[in-house]
């Protein structure tokens, strides 16, 4: 891939088929990585607090669940309870759509971890973003994961 940006967006693909969409993967330059961090970074805290209580609320549900009765089925407490756990877990889903639709990945909870596609040494990578961290300081080959980060050698700068 050259120097140039592919766009993270579905794209028509005509096919013996037919046509096809398919995902087209956004390759960021370290400096546009980091360009995009405020608004990442906005939106991995709102994941990052509304997790938690999503968590918690299952928690809260299974407790109520376990000194219930099979055969009385769900109670007032359950059903509002599974609400607000489907409320939870949908904002969470719109938070995710958001990074993807950045073209980043959101790879983990609690901290905050997000992956970036990039080019380094001419093989693709993650560049990796942990929330607390003022820009993007690590990669990682693209099978390692969080425990492959490696810092950014000073030379591809960002």
């Amino acid at each position: 891939m050259s120097g140039e940006s592919v766009v993270s967006d579905r794209q028509a693909q005509e096919t013996s088929s037919g046509l096809d969409w398919i995902m087209v993967r956004k390759h960021f330059t370290l400096p546009e990585a980091n360009r995009t961090l405020p608004l990442v970074k906005r939106i991995v805290a709102d994941l990052t607090a509304h997790y938690p209580v999503w968590r918690d609320l299952i928690y809260k549900y299974e407790l109520v669940a376990a000194q219930a009765r099979p055969e009385w089925g769900e109670s007032n407490e359950q059903l509002a309870l599974r609400t607000q756990i489907e409320d939870q877990a949908r904002l969470i889903a719109g938070y995710i759509q958001e990074l993807e639709e950045i073209g980043c990945l959101f790879k983990g909870f609690p901290q905050g971890l997000v992956d970036f596609y990039g080019t380094l040494d001419g093989r693709d990578v993650f560049w990796c973003w942990k929330a607390g961290e003022e820009q993007i300081e690590h990669w990682h080959e693209i099978d390692a994961g969080f425990e492959g980060r490696q810092r950014v050698p000073a030379m591809v700068g960002g």
